[in-house]
């Protein structure tokens, strides 16, 4: 109920339905290779740093597609561009069907490419429909991303076979096609917008440190919020010795929350500052990693999971606030290289997981990457804090 109320409809109400029905599609692709991670190991008989290779295919498409997105948006504007990036989606996610290493690869970076263009593009076209209300209305539209993270794992575990993902996957394509169709033939009418003023980027807000303060914190925070979706249906069937294909799941726990503390931070947005969320979301995110890599027991990996995810809720759509508030309006054209490091911040965390994991022969000392990652944030946003946020240093 209060959900709705923090929907911006105006004055595309029709259009920001579409965008959160786009958002929960996007958010069951955007984890969808972390839960099908032990069938295409067995599939294709890959190992962990093999493995990893996979989040990097989905990251460097996922980069690249941003890079494109400026582009695009100044030629295309943003109906058009979310149609491309759903066709992507939606041909990339049937590809995964493949029983070559290399197709899967090549299907899991199209699809990352797909979804390096549609993020940025309905984050910042919700900005623009309510600038006024950004933080709120970012959380809000990111929650139905969360919705999606939540569906992936019970998608994938009844809908598919132990062995195959052929139906999912099928399923995923069409909707996202269906989904593509009704946005770029909405009755939406966008402004007008120059290619010059979509793409310039670089002057005045990327000559400041605050604006690559900002970008940094969502490399990491990204990173984290990547490495956990990738590889926690792993670390609990690894470590936790638990069947991985039931309901209750550490996955399911930690975008349940991350999604439930989405649809909250509205409300705490009333009486707190942006800063002072954020650093408590920070210091809940450090204490659940720490729980989930000392525990021994199921029912605390699950606690663990539970507080991770809580504590990552509001970080990303808060942090994109913090961008657009700071720097204006044009913080929404202008904001291409925050997504750049975002997409960056994935890949190599997720990456470096594996890799750890490979050379000591443990997913809980890959884990450590992920605490130092929490730590790291909590001193940018001391770092960021601290500054005078009325004024661009």
């Amino acid at each position: 109920m209060g959900l709705t109320q923090d929907i911006p409809m105006r004055p595309g109400g029709n259009l920001m339905i579409l965008l959160c029905a786009g958002f929960i599609l996007t958010g069951i692709l955007t984890v969808l290779l972390g839960q099908i991670l032990p069938i295409l190991s067995t599939r294709l008989n890959l190992n962990d740093q093999e493995l990893g290779y996979l989040f990097v295919g989905q990251f460097a498409g996922s980069l690249a597609g941003t890079l494109c997105y400026g582009r695009l948006l100044g030629k295309l504007g943003y109906l058009k561009s979310l149609f491309g990036g759903f066709c992507l989606m939606a041909f990339g996610c049937a590809g995964l069907n493949s029983d070559s290493w290399f197709w899967c690869e090549a299907a899991v970076s199209t699809y990352g490419i797909g979804i390096g263009l549609t993020i940025p593009a309905i984050n910042m076209l919700v900005v623009e429909l309510d600038p006024e209300r950004s933080a709120s209305a970012l959380n809000t539209v990111n929650f139905f991303w969360g919705i999606g993270a939540i569906l992936s794992k019970p998608f994938v575990d009844h809908i598919g076979t132990p062995i195959s993902v052929a139906v999912p996957t099928m399923v995923l394509s069409v909707m996202f096609l269906t989904i593509g169709l009704f946005i770029v033939f909405s009755n939406y009418r966008e402004s007008a917008r120059s290619s010059d003023e979509s793409l310039g980027f670089t002057i005045p807000i990327w000559t400041t440190k605050t604006a690559w303060f900002i970008a940094i914190f969502n490399f990491v925070h990204i990173g984290i919020e990547s490495s956990v979706g990738g590889w926690i249906t792993t670390y609990q069937g690894r470590l936790m010795r638990v069947e991985s294909s039931g309901w209750i799941s550490a996955a399911l726990v930690y975008f349940t929350f991350l999604v439930a503390g989405r649809g909250i931070a509205p409300i705490f947005f009333r009486r707190f500052s942006e800063n002072t969320v954020l650093v408590t979301s920070l210091i809940v995110m450090t204490s659940g990693i720490l729980l989930i890599m000392v525990t021994e027991s199921f029912t605390f990996l699950l606690v663990g999971s539970a507080v991770l995810g809580l504590g990552c809720s509001s970080v990303f759509p808060t942090n994109m606030s913090r961008f657009t508030k700071i720097f204006g309006s044009n913080a929404t054209q202008q904001a291409m290289p925050i997504f750049v490091l975002g997409s960056l911040g994935g890949a190599l965390v997720t990456w470096l997981v594996g890799l750890i994991s490979s050379t000591f022969n443990s997913l809980r000392a890959g884990f450590l990457i992920i605490l130092l990652s929490c730590i790291l944030l909590i001193v940018l946003q001391v770092i960021l804090a601290t500054s005078n946020s009325n004024r661009v240093s």
